[in-house]
């Protein structure tokens, strides 16, 4: 929501004019000095939207701001040179709105415009949240990363590397919505404050590694040649696309990073299809390549890749994870119910190429249970799983 700076104005005020912790006003206002602010300059309230109101007989801007819980002076900011003595009957008001309910529905079948619209949305209400793309996909849609918080502690999570596991993409979608509420609204998430991890780490979200794919899952085959034809001839001649993992172009998007590739590539196809095609080469395709680039540029401590299905938490590689992995996986066990595993004979995976390169903790987390793509009748059930280690990914 946007309000109008007056002479004497300042970020501390409008803070607690509105309810909304200073930095993230701050961090809504990249653009703007806050010891330099200028009369008529436009400020962007976190949390909040502007609704249309229409002025009845009798109104007062102390009776509207009552029937609201809101200062009449947030009633002022928002509507420049408003004459709060000289209203009509009819004339039209801006009022602050406080946003307290998810604009992410995510129980439904969530394909990559309901990922776009869901970010726009997200991005007008909280501001101080940055959505960066890191590259696109082959057909070029772009891949963005969403970045919550100014802490020194860099996490990251992932979904949708595989496109029948579309499903990870709103239950991460939803918890990023209740970490921006329990944010503006300052309330807890299971009783956890979540200003401090704010202060304290930079969530780094990819919500969805392969938006071509899930899409093919979701909506068919793309309308552009050669890509219509190819993909029905990659699966064999069927419509249905419910077993493909792959990326567009039939390659494993988590066969292609450079962790033992080799051994990989010995044992899985030899030609593009709808999963397990190491791809012609570690880091042939342009999602891979955009994932290990930013993951380098970032330098994180620890990544989550978030897949179905299996109730399981896979937290080593070759012996090179280091000590405080173990420690980890187990607290997430303890949140979720779910089953530590510290291998299994697999490579060439995103979290196994961050253990070998950075010797940091990497987890891959196999949310729910079932024949992929998990049915949506289990979101809740995930939802409630996963959250667990989503927040657990932050204090730990």
């Amino acid at each position: 929501m946007d309000i109008y700076v007056r002479r004497g104005d300042s970020f501390w005020y409008f803070s607690n004019i509105f309810n909304i912790p200073l930095q993230l006003i701050i961090d809504s206002n990249r653009d703007i000095d806050p010891n330099e602010l200028d009369v008529g300059q436009t400020v962007r309230i976190p949390g909040f939207a502007a609704v249309d109101y229409r002025i009845r007989a009798g109104d007062t801007l102390w009776k509207i701001a009552q029937s609201r819980n809101l200062q009449v002076d947030a009633l002022l900011l928002a509507n420049r040179n408003i004459n709060p003595n000289g209203m009509y009957v009819g004339q039209m008001v801006k009022v602050p709105l406080r946003i307290t309910w998810r604009i992410v529905q995510g129980k439904k079948n969530y394909d990559y415009a309901s990922l776009m619209s869901d970010l726009r949305r997200l991005e007008n209400v909280y501001p101080f949240m940055r959505v960066p793309s890191i590259g696109n996909s082959v057909l070029g849609k772009s891949i963005p990363e969403t970045l919550i918080g100014n802490g020194n502690k860099r996490v990251h999570y992932n979904g949708s590397f595989h496109a029948n596991e579309w499903i990870t993409t709103p239950i991460i979608m939803t918890f990023m919505n209740d970490y921006l509420l329990a944010l503006t609204n300052q309330t807890s998430i299971r009783g956890l404050s979540m200003q401090n991890y704010y202060g304290q780490t930079t969530l780094s979200i990819v919500p969805m590694v392969n938006p071509d794919g899930v899409d093919l899952v979701l909506n068919g085959p793309p309308e552009a040649e050669p890509w219509n034809e190819r993909v029905v001839e990659l699966n064999r001649g069927s419509l249905d696309f419910t077993g493909w993992k792959a990326n567009i172009r039939g390659v494993d998007l988590n066969d292609q990073f450079p962790a033992k590739w080799e051994l990989e590539k010995e044992r899985n196809p030899s030609q593009p299809g709808p999963r397990d095609y190491v791809g012609p080469n570690p880091l042939s395709e342009p999602e891979a390549i955009a994932m290990a680039e930013m993951t380098r540029r970032r330098d994180f401590a620890r990544v989550l890749a978030f897949h179905t299905q299996g109730e399981v938490i896979y937290w080593g590689f070759e012996n090179l994870e280091p000590p405080e992995s173990e420690a980890m996986v187990n607290e997430f066990a303890r949140v979720s119910g779910y089953q530590p595993v510290k291998t299994i004979e697999s490579y060439a995976g995103y979290k196994d190429w961050f253990i070998q390169d950075w010797r940091r903790p990497g987890f891959t987390v196999e949310l729910g249970f079932g024949i992929n793509p998990l049915p949506l009748s289990q979101f809740d059930e995930i939802y409630e799983e996963a959250l667990g280690i989503f927040l657990a990914g932050l204090y730990l």
